[in-house]
């Protein structure tokens, strides 16, 4: 016969949650006991808050930083876009691209490859294609990094990584310069699942050597309309 005392998985938990609340007292204060929100509302926040650079500065920021990752970045007016698409992708020599709920139908060349929107496809259908476009909600110039926002019924994230090529349009009023001012304008989208991308795929995880296309797209174009 068991002798032990039942353990008891609720009792557990909350001695766990107390001792966190007591080791983040020593950190923030007795503050943090008031509840979540508000601790966090206290914590210090003496970094850099909003950025400083023209808008012109903060596109040539985010080229340089997207090209030092490895991208290839295009920038022209907005009603060259399509135009563009169509050079990019013949330089690519891509036949059938998969297109986000999120691109303007303006932003699709006339003449050229093949563009199916998404409507849903299976991985194998998602595969068959040579690669995909898609929009950018907000783009961070500091680090270099384009968010972009998901829904049920807008742009699924798994074109995000599947493809072995991703193309994305954004416009310049898209761009700013510093993180907390790119997590600002994306609180509206909190509750959505948001991909950031800097640069494309890579990881030197293996014998320190760096290889694309692990976790996501091999090549990544950007295109900045100004």
């Amino acid at each position: 016969m068991n002798d032990l005392p039942m353990h008891d998985p609720q009792s557990a938990r909350s001695e766990i949650l107390a001792r966190i609340r007591s080791a983040n007292r020593g950190i923030f204060g007795e503050d943090c006991a008031a509840g979540p929100d508000e601790s966090w509302r206290n914590i210090p926040r003496a970094y850099q808050q909003s950025g400083s650079l023209t808008d012109a500065g903060r596109v040539q920021l985010l080229a340089e930083r997207l090209v030092d990752y490895g991208a290839g970045v295009y920038q022209c007016p907005s009603i060259d876009v399509a135009a563009k698409v169509a050079e990019i992708l013949r330089s690519r020599m891509k036949q059938k691209i998969l297109v986000s709920s999120d691109v303007d139908p303006k932003w699709l060349p006339m003449d050229g490859p093949k563009f199916i929107y998404d409507n849903v496809f299976s991985y194998p259908e998602i595969e068959a294609c040579d690669g995909v476009l898609t929009g950018c909600t907000v783009a961070i110039a500091t680090t270099g990094t384009l968010a972009l926002c998901h829904s049920s019924d807008g742009s699924r994230r798994v074109l995000t990584l599947l493809p072995d090529y991703h193309l994305c349009i954004l416009g310049a009023s898209s761009i700013v310069e510093t993180v907390p001012e790119g997590f600002r304008m994306l609180e509206a989208h909190r509750l959505q699942p948001i991909t950031l991308i800097s640069g494309p795929s890579a990881t030197a995880d293996i014998e320190m050597t760096r290889i694309q296309g692990v976790h996501g797209p091999r090549v990544l174009d950007c295109i900045i309309s100004i």
